[in-house]
């Protein structure tokens, strides 16, 4: 088959989940055997007759990605464009531009493609005009949107993800327009060719939340995936880099990772953190997300006190952004990760750390039971007390996080690239068999 993803998430400038997903699942994808296309919505046309100019001017940094000022004409044009579909450039490799910094972060593909400003232009055309932007990619059996955006393929079988139903079922803790975002949700609920999502606690909610038809909408899960070089550092090498880098003792601080925004319960980790008594320090890793002024300042206010007043300044260590090698190494190193968010899809964090073999502190609520099973320490995320004794657990019992790192290397084994291309391959076949069929 011949298979497109959206570049949508894969094109913003700082990494997101949806991010992760996306590049994952092009490359289960390409290994399973079918041809990968990229469909980006850079600010930057491609329409030169030079292909290399076509190359450079998609993977020019200074790509304009920024919006277009309003334009009474653009709307016009939009909704003519989003009714026959908006434009499509290929934008042919030419090998000339190096692109090996770029590949633990960039999908995999057999194509790229971009059409400019389309995700701009489809949310355009939805808002104003109530119908989805089209584009026309011939040859494309399966068009895999990652997320819940208003655009389709014609003449493809058109799959959705829908990670979870946060801004529906935690409305405080997001910036979207909720009006918008359930008018959208449930039109591709009704007219995709199927609804793909994450983990059994999703699925629920798309049927109960938006009339889904059960039979309409799957749970794949995710797997997590890492370039071999990951595993092949040693435990010597990591414990070195960290002391270079950071200064930081291998397997002696915790470690939260992901956006800082509600969701996350940044502001209860650090309530339970301080109030635990440990000493051992806690690395936050994360850049602002939405909707984060508390956390913020409360990161702030610790950062802020007088030597004289604290050791725990010391104790709590803030990075915004880290590289993704660097990153694998703070995980691998960390003594346990604290991952207690209130509501969550999946939950990749948790997979990811125990996959490489660090123990786990999460939430007993939504999907995150699901992905931990029994292999890690599961709390209930508002009770910051038993939040602290857990944390105090973790911190002087070996034994028992010992055995929670040997447990998270074997539930991770559940979410592996093979399970998550079977389930996948599965899903395709039936979704463009069926798409075949009505056709005739």
């Amino acid at each position: 088959m011949k298979v497109m993803i959206d570049g949508f998430n894969l094109g913003l400038d700082k990494g997101t989940g949806v991010a992760t997903y996306g590049r994952n699942l092009s490359r289960t994808v390409k290994a399973m055997g079918h041809e990968v296309g990229v469909l980006y919505g850079r600010g930057k046309p491609v329409k030169f007759k030079d292909p290399l100019l076509n190359e450079i001017a998609f993977f020019d940094a200074a790509g304009g990605t920024k919006r277009r000022l309003f334009e009474p004409t653009r709307l016009v044009l939009d909704a003519a464009l989003g009714a026959f579909g908006f434009p499509v450039d290929a934008v042919p490799p030419t090998n000339a531009v190096l692109i090996d910094s770029m590949k633990s972060v960039f999908p995999a593909y057999d194509e790229l493609w971009n059409s400019t400003h389309l995700y701009d232009h489809c949310n355009r055309t939805f808002n104003l005009f109530n119908r989805l932007g089209a584009v026309s990619l011939p040859g494309v059996d399966i068009a895999h949107w990652t997320y819940p955006l208003p655009v389709y393929a014609k003449n493809a079988a058109n799959i959705y993800t829908f990670h979870d139903l946060v801004p529906l079922r935690l409305p405080h803790t997001t910036l979207d327009n909720k009006r918008k975002y359930l008018k959208l949700c449930k039109r591709l609920v009704d007219t995709a060719d199927h609804i793909v999502t994450v983990s059994e606690t999703s699925r629920r909610d798309i049927i109960n939340l938006l009339n889904a038809d059960p039979g309409k909408v799957t749970n794949t899960y995710q797997s997590v995936s890492f370039p071999p070089h990951v595993f092949a550092k040693t435990e010597a090498q990591v414990e070195e880099e960290l002391a270079g880098t950071f200064n930081l003792q291998y397997k002696k601080y915790f470690l939260f990772f992901g956006a800082i925004e509600p969701k996350k319960n940044i502001n209860r980790i650090l309530e339970a953190y301080l109030g635990s008594g440990i000493n051992t320090p806690l690395v936050i890793v994360g850049a602002p997300g939405w909707k984060n002024d508390e956390e913020l300042r409360l990161l702030t206010a610790l950062n802020g006190l007088p030597k004289s007043a604290q050791n725990k300044k010391d104790r709590i260590i803030r990075l915004e952004y880290l590289p993704f090698s660097l990153l694998i190494s703070v995980i691998r190193g960390a003594k346990a990760t604290f991952f207690p968010s209130l509501y969550e899809g999946f939950g990749l964090p948790v997979l990811e750390s125990m996959a490489l073999g660090t123990a786990v502190l999460t939430s007993n609520t939504s999907s995150l039971p699901e992905v931990a099973g029994d292999a890690a320490c599961l709390i209930d995320p508002y009770d910051t007390q038993a939040m602290a004794e857990a944390m105090r657990a973790l911190d002087a019992n070996d034994a028992w996080r010992s055995g929670l790192e040997a447990k998270g290397r074997e539930q991770a084994k559940l979410f592996s690239e093979d399970a998550y291309a079977q389930r996948l391959q599965t899903l395709y076949q039936s979704v463009v068999e069926k798409k075949r069929k009505l056709a005739r």
